[in-house]
C-alpha cells in the first residue's frame, strides 16, 4: 500500500506479507503465540484446499454446526454505512456478506482486489441479488460516510461502505483477525500517512458464519466461480 512496504519489514510484522506468503502470514501478523499462529496457519490451509482444490464441490452452502472454521472469523457489529445509517451485521441475515476491508485512499490493495469484487458480481447476474458486499473502512479518521459514498459509487452500485468510530473499526477488524496499521513515510506531509491491512475477502453465510475466504489477487473468474457454488 506505500512504497517500501514489506520489502523493509520484516514478513510477520506486515500485512502485506500474504502476497508472498500467503494467507497465513496475515493471521500470523494479527495474532500473538506460537499455538495460536499455527492453529490461524492450518485454518487458512483448510479454506484453501476447501475453496480451491478437488474436493470444492463437495463444499456446503452453509458449514455444520460443528464445523469450527465457521467461528473464527466475523462476528457482530455496529458501524455506520455510506448514507449515514447505523447497520448491524443482523441487517444482512438471510444474504451471503462478501466482505473486504480497506480504505479510500488506498493506493495498492483496494484498487486491485475491489474492481475484482466488482466484475464477479456483474458476472453472477441476478444472482448477485443474494450477496451484500461490503467494504469496512480500516481508516475512520477519514472514511466518513460521505468520503464513503463517493468511493463506493465509483466501484460498483451494489457496494456498501462501512464505517465507525475508531473502538467500533478496531472491534471489527479484530473480530475478522485483519491487520491494520498506521504508517508514515519519509515523502508524507505533515499530518500525511497511509494504513498498513490485511488484503483477504470473506465470504459469510446468509446465517452470518463464516464460510471461506479468498485471497488478494484472486481472479473475477475465480471468484465468481467460488460465490456460485455457495450460492447453488
Amino acid at each position: 500500500m506505500v512504497a517500501g512496504r514489506s520489502r523493509r519489514q520484516p514478513d510477520h510484522r506486515r500485512g502485506r506479507a500474504i502476497r508472498d506468503q500467503g494467507a497465513s502470514a496475515q493471521a500470523e501478523a494479527m495474532t500473538g503465540g506460537v499455538a495460536r499462529r499455527s492453529l490461524l496457519a492450518g485454518i487458512v490451509a483448510t479454506l484453501a484446499t476447501r475453496a480451491f482444490g478437488h474436493d470444492y464441490k463437495a463444499a456446503p452452502a452453509s458449514p455444520p454446526a460443528h464445523d469450527p472454521l465457521a467461528t473464527q472469523f466475523g462476528g457482530a457489529f455496529s458501524l455506520l454505512d455510506h448514507t449515514g445509517k447505523r447497520v448491524t451485521d443482523v441487517d444482512f441475515r438471510g444474504r451471503f456478506m462478501l466482505v473486504y476491508f480497506g480504505f479510500s485512499r488506498c493506493a495498492d490493495t483496494c484498487p486491485v482486489d475491489l474492481p475484482v469484487i466488482a466484475q464477479a458480481l456483474d458476472a453472477l447476474g441476478p444472482a448477485a441479488d443474494r450477496i451484500a458486499p461490503l467494504f469496512i473502512s480500516v481508516d475512520p479518521a477519514n472514511d466518513t460516510p460521505a468520503v464513503m459514498a463517493t468511493y463506493v459509487a465509483n466501484v460498483h452500485p451494489r457496494l456498501i461502505g462501512l464505517s465507525g468510530s475508531e473502538a467500533e473499526i478496531a472491534a471489527t477488524a479484530k473480530a475478522y483477525k485483519v491487520h491494520r496499521r498506521k504508517l508514515t513515510q519519509a515523502h508524507h506531509g505533515h499530518g500525511e500517512y497511509t494504513i498498513d491491512h490485511g488484503s483477504l475477502t470473506y465470504l459469510m453465510g446468509p446465517d452470518g458464519r463464516f464460510l471461506t475466504l479468498l485471497p488478494h489477487k484472486t481472479s473475477p473468474e475465480r471468484m465468481a466461480a467460488v460465490l456460485r457454488k455457495y450460492l447453488s
